[in-house]
């Protein structure tokens, strides 16, 4: 090394904690992401930071050569931390150029007190640009690979607490409790579990992930709740505040059309209104239930809007279509093979609470072809529509073997 290079080198180098200090306060002066950080460690890890890199440039120089990736060890811990912290990536480059611009002053600064020592400068400038180039790319990759590192972490994360919640298990302090405070879930929080499904390829446009950015973001109205993906299923844990489940619902229900116009069909089932941890494996049963009553079909099923008795035909089971008479199966089986004017006559008769005229209004139908349609309905099934208990009974047989029994609270999409 020329001794006037090996002064100027020996000068900066005395400087080393003076520049270092400098560009710290620079970097926290003209990158606000830096002071609005609420990391108390982070001033201290820049320190760190920018002193090893300064160090870096004078190591290569004192060996004659440029400035390699090798001599960025610590930039990809620091990547890490700075994820953490809350520094994006364009912030943590500018901070990275800010340094290295407070270490060329500094390089000027003891040029100009050696006039031998400008051609020696000049090689440093060089130098100096070199280190920005080779530390930025470092820089930026190492950045990357922790913000993908961080997600994937902050993913498995979430999946094990929505697995810990389903299960019923207790949430002890830590990462998974904070994850909860986050998501707006502190104890004695309302909220609703959404389940969704795809009926069908997703296409080329859309993935799971793309479908739980669009779902988390509909449940996301005062808090940002929990979503993940779990195998083919999109999970979704909602905050809901006293009178807000419809505006959630309303959410949802957009969500859901702007991905089914998109290609994306999903069926969707929405719980009611719960409390507490220990209730987020009933919630998720009541979702899967109003998302399985579609019968694989695109759509969404809200069980806060849906009345008790539609909830009970959503909820049949093999033993309640045993209990279907025989003659009354015939009738909706028979009737739903051809047009089903009889059975949405009987539905449209029970909505209008056994009134004939009013029903005939809805249907466009004569009065008089109103009541031989209830006559023959009587007749096919030996049930008296007078009666509530028979017309209820028929009702529920042709909500149960036909697609109506979703009219109480699904929405096709």
């Amino acid at each position: 090394m020329e001794p006037a290079l090996r002064h100027l080198v020996d000068t900066v180098e005395a400087s080393l904690d003076r520049i270092t200090y400098e560009a710290v306060d620079r970097i926290w002066e003209q990158v606000p992401a830096y002071r609005a950080s609420a990391d108390p460690h982070l001033r201290d890890d820049l320190t760190l930071h920018v002193r090893l890199v300064f160090r870096a440039l004078l190591t290569s120089v004192k060996e004659g050569r440029t400035a390699l990736p090798r001599d960025f060890t610590v930039t990809g811990e620091q990547a890490r931390k700075r994820v953490r912290q809350g520094v994006s990536l364009p912030d943590f480059l500018q901070a990275f150029r800010v340094g290295q611009l407070t270490l060329w002053e500094g390089v000027s600064a003891a040029a100009r007190a050696d006039p031998d020592a400008r051609e020696a400068a000049m090689f440093l400038a060089g130098r100096v640009m070199h280190l920005i180039e080779v530390g930025s790319s470092v820089a930026a990759e190492a950045y990357l690979d922790a913000q993908q590192h961080e997600v994937a972490e902050h993913d498995r994360l979430r999946r094990d607490l929505f697995e810990d919640l389903l299960a019923g298990r207790e949430i002890p302090p830590g990462p998974k409790r904070s994850l909860l405070r986050t998501a707006g879930l502190e104890p004695g929080t309302r909220f609703a579990v959404v389940s969704a499904l795809p009926v069908g390829p997703l296409g080329d446009r859309y993935t799971l992930p793309d479908v739980a950015v669009t779902l988390r973001g509909a449940l996301a109205v005062r808090a940002p709740g929990l979503t993940i993906v779990r195998q083919q299923e999109v999970l979704g844990l909602a905050p809901v505040h006293p009178g807000a489940v419809e505006t959630v619902v309303d959410q949802v229900r957009r969500g859901v059309s702007d991905l089914g116009r998109g290609g994306a069909s999903l069926a969707v089932g929405f719980s009611t209104v719960h409390t507490g941890a220990a209730e987020v494996p009933d919630a998720y049963a009541e979702a899967c239930a109003a998302r399985d009553s579609l019968g694989g079909t695109a759509g969404l099923v809200a069980l806060p809007l849906v009345a008790t008795f539609d909830y009970l035909i959503l909820r049949d089971d093999a033993t309640v279509r045993r209990l279907i008479r025989p003659e009354l199966r015939r009738f909706v089986e028979e009737d739903l093979s051809g047009d089903g004017a009889l059975v949405d006559t009987v539905l449209a008769y029970a909505a209008h609470d056994l009134r004939a005229k009013s029903m005939a209004e809805e249907l466009h139908l004569h009065v008089n072809t109103a009541y031989y349609r209830l006559d023959r309905i009587a007749e096919r099934t030996g049930r008296d529509l007078r009666r509530f208990a028979d017309l209820l009974e028929l009702v529920i047989a042709i909500r149960l073997l036909s697609d109506r029994r979703r009219l109480g609270g699904g929405t096709p999409l």
